[in-house]
């Protein structure tokens, strides 16, 4: 596992969050201090909610998680079934904030 030397930021806290959802409803959400990631399905809310601490450097309340399970869909005549992933919803502390727009 690489170190970073400010945090103790690892590479693995990286690899737990792997992008925030950007849609109008996570948008709303933010307004109300939550943030909507998409994280790896072996990820659990521990891990969340300490990476989430250490690369934003904010505090977290609580972490809720969703396993959203892919849909079969047809294209010409072909089946074909969209992938599995999981969300975490976390709800951040009053005055605290995350901008998910600009890049880490």
């Amino acid at each position: 596992m690489v170190k970073s030397k400010s945090n103790n930021v690892t590479a693995a806290m990286y690899d737990t969050l792997v992008r925030p959802v950007i849609t109008e409803k996570s948008m709303i959400s933010s307004e109300a201090g939550k943030v909507v990631f998409i994280v790896p399905m072996s990820a659990t809310k521990d891990s969340v909610k300490a990476a989430v601490e250490a690369i934003f450097n904010v505090k977290v309340n609580k972490v809720n998680t969703i396993k959203q399970f892919g849909k079969v869909k047809g294209y010409r005549g072909r089946q074909g079934r969209r992938s599995d992933f999981k969300k975490a919803i976390i709800t951040l502390a009053d005055g605290q904030n995350i901008d998910v727009t600009t890049g880490i």
